[in-house]
C-alpha cells in the first residue's frame, strides 16, 4: 500500500492534524471496546441471566473475532483500497454496536459482538497504515506515537467509562456510544482521505487459510473459555476442541507456508527483529491486558467496589501514558529501542511485583498508585516494539507485518484473559479448601459470633465469607506474581533481536 510516485503528497498543517485526530479516534474506539465491557460484565450477566464467568464471553468473543479479521487487512486494502476499507469497517462497527445495545439475549449479544469484532479488526492496522501514509516521511515516529498512544490508553479508559455508564445508565450504552463516533470518523476520514486511496487490483483470497485460521483460533478460545465450566480434559468436548485446535494450527502453518497467496504472510518471521519484537509485544500486552480484566473483577466481586469505582481505581495509568507517549516517540530515533523496551517492561514487572503483596484491607489509593506508576512504562514497551517489528521487515512486507503484529497482539490478549481468569478462579477454590482445613478452632469463632447476637446461619455465612475473601486475595496476588514473571521474561527476550538499522516509516504502507 505504498504511495504511488505521482500520488498525492502527505498532508500538512490543520488538514494533517484533523485526519490524524480522526484516525487516532477510530483506533481508540475499537481498542476501547475490548475493555469497556470489563466492569460491566456483572451487570450484563445479571440482566441477561448468565453467570459472571459466562459473561466474560462478551470480552473474549470480540477480541478473537477482531484478531481473525486483522490478517485480512492487506488483501482487503489491495482489493478495495485502504480508505474505502477503513470507512466501510467503521460503518459496520457502528451498525453492530447498535445491534449489541439492542440485543434481547446473551446469545444474540455474543453473536453481535463477534460481528462487531469482525468489522473492528481492519480498523486497527488501517488506521496505523493511513497515519504513516499521510504523515511526511520524516514524521513517521510521530505517526506511530499517535497510534500507539491511543492503543495504550484505550484499554485503561474502557473500565472507567464502562463503570460510569453501568452504574448510572443501562449497560447497553457502552455499545450505543460508539454510533456517533463511528459516523463522524467514517464520513470525515472518507471525505478527507479518499484522494489518498491507492490503486486497487484483483488479488486471490486464500479461503483455505482463512478457514483454518478461524478453526484453530476459535477452537482454542472456546476451549479456554469453557474449560473451567466443563472440567477441562475430563470433558470430551474440551478434548475434542483441543484436538481440532492442534490439528487446525498445524494445517494452517503448512498451508500458509506453501501457499502462493497466503492470507497470513508467515514468511516475515524469517526476520529475527520482527519475530522477537512480536513475541515481546504479545507476552507483554497479554499479561497487561489480562491484568486490566482481572483488577475490576476482583474489586467488584470481593472488595465491594461498584463498577464506577473499580474503573476509577484502574484509570490512573492513563495519565503518565499520555504524557510519556510523545516523549518516547522521540527517543525511539535516538536510542537503541531494545534498551527502551527492556527498561519499560522491567518497570512493569516491578509494578506487578508490588501488586502481589496486596491485602484485603487495601485502600483505594493502595490500588490506584501502582496503576499511576505503571503508566510511565507503558509507552516504553509499546512504541519501541512496534517500531522494531516494522523496521525489521522489507518495505513491501510492512503492511503484512503490521497486520500479523496486530493479530498476535489481540490474540495474545484474548488467550491471556481466558487463562488468567480460569487460573484465578481455580486458585481461589484451592486456597479456600486450604484455609478451611487450617482454620484454628472454627467452632470457637462461630460461638463468639453467636454470642454477639448473630444467628448460627449468619455466623456461618460470615465466617465463610471471610475465608472466601482471603482465598481470593491470595489467588489475586499469585496472578500478579505470574504477570511479573512474564514481564521479566519479555524484557529479557527483546535482547535476542538485532540492533535495528532503520526506523519504521511510511515506506511499504
Amino acid at each position: 500500500m505504498s504511495q504511488a510516485p505521482d500520488g498525492p503528497a502527505p498532508l500538512t498543517g490543520a488538514r494533517l492534524m484533523g485526519a490524524a485526530l480522526l484516525l487516532g479516534l477510530a483506533n481508540f474506539m475499537v481498542v476501547l471496546d475490548t475493555t469497556i465491557a470489563n466492569v460491566s460484565v456483572p451487570h450484563i450477566a445479571g440482566a441477561l441471566a448468565v453467570s459472571p464467568a459466562q459473561g466474560t464471553w462478551v470480552i473474549t468473543s470480540y477480541a478473537v473475532a477482531e484478531a481473525i479479521t486483522v490478517p485480512l487487512t492487506g488483501w482487503l486494502a489491495q482489493r478495495f483500497g485502504p480508505v474505502r476499507v477503513f470507512a466501510f469497517s467503521m460503518a459496520g462497527f457502528g451498525l453492530f454496536s447498535l445491534a449489541c445495545g439492542l440485543a434481547p439475549s446473551f446469545a444474540m449479544l455474543v453473536a453481535f459482538r463477534i460481528a462487531q469484532g469482525l468489522c473492528g479488526g481492519p480498523i486497527m492496522p488501517m488506521s496505523q497504515t493511513l497515519l504513516l501514509h499521510i504523515f511526511p516521511k520524516d514524521k513517521g515516529a510521530q505517526a506511530l506515537g499517535i497510534w500507539s498512544m491511543t492503543t495504550v490508553v484505550a484499554p485503561i479508559a474502557g473500565p472507567i467509562l464502562g463503570g460510569i455508564i453501568s452504574d448510572n445508565a443501562h449497560w447497553s450504552w457502552i455499545f450505543l456510544i460508539n454510533i456517533p463516533v463511528a459516523a463522524i470518523v467514517g464520513i470525515g476520514a472518507y471525505r478527507m482521505l479518499i484522494a489518498h486511496d491507492t490503486a486497487t487490483r484483483r488479488v486471490p483470497v486464500d479461503y483455505v487459510g482463512l478457514l483454518l485460521l478461524v478453526v484453530w483460533v476459535g477452537s482454542l478460545q472456546v476451549m479456554l473459555d469453557k474449560g473451567k465450566e466443563l472440567d477441562w480434559f475430563g470433558s470430551p468436548v474440551i478434548v475434542g476442541l483441543a484436538v481440532v485446535a492442534a490439528i487446525g494450527f498445524a494445517a494452517f502453518l503448512i498451508w500458509e507456508l506453501t501457499s502462493q497467496n497466503p492470507i497470513v504472510n508467515l514468511r516475515v518471521f524469517r526476520h529475527r527483529g520482527f519475530t522477537v519484537g512480536v513475541i515481546t509485544l504479545s507476552l507483554t500486552f497479554g499479561a497487561f491486558f489480562a491484568s486490566v480484566v482481572l483488577i475490576p473483577l476482583w474489586l467488584q466481586t470481593t472488595m465491594g467496589y461498584t463498577a464506577t469505582w473499580a474503573g476509577y481505581a484502574g484509570c490512573l495509568n492513563g495519565v503518565l501514558a499520555v504524557i510519556m507517549s510523545p516523549i518516547v516517540a522521540k527517543l525511539v530515533g535516538r536510542y537503541d529501542v531494545r534498551m527502551l523496551v527492556s527498561f519499560g517492561v522491567f518497570w512493569m514487572a516491578g509494578v506487578a511485583l508490588w501488586r502481589s503483596f496486596y491485602t484485603t484491607d487495601a485502600t483505594f489509593w493502595d490500588i490506584a498508585i501502582p496503576q499511576f506508576v505503571l503508566g510511565f512504562a507503558m509507552p516504553f514497551f509499546f512504541i519501541p516494539t512496534t517500531s522494531l517489528s516494522l523496521s525489521s521487515v522489507l518495505p513491501e512486507e510492512t503492511a503484512a507485518a503490521a497486520g500479523l503484529q496486530n493479530f498476535l497482539r489481540t490474540t495474545a490478549a484474548a488467550f491471556a484473559t481466558s487463562i488468567m481468569t480460569t487460573m484465578w478462579d481455580d486458585t481461589s477454590t484451592a486456597q479456600r479448601s486450604v484455609l478451611t482445613a487450617v482454620l484454628p478452632d472454627p467452632q470457637r469463632v462461630l460461638d463468639l459470633m453467636t454470642g454477639r447476637g448473630l444467628s448460627s446461619d449468619q455466623a456461618l455465612r460470615q465466617l465463610e465469607g471471610m475465608v472466601q475473601v482471603q482465598a481470593v486475595m491470595i489467588s489475586t496476588n499469585r496472578m500478579f506474581m505470574a504477570t511479573a514473571v512474564v514481564f521479566a521474561v519479555a524484557a529479557s527476550v527483546i535482547w535476542i533481536a538485532p540492533k535495528p538499522t532503520r526506523r519504521a516509516g511510511p515506506g511499504g504502507h
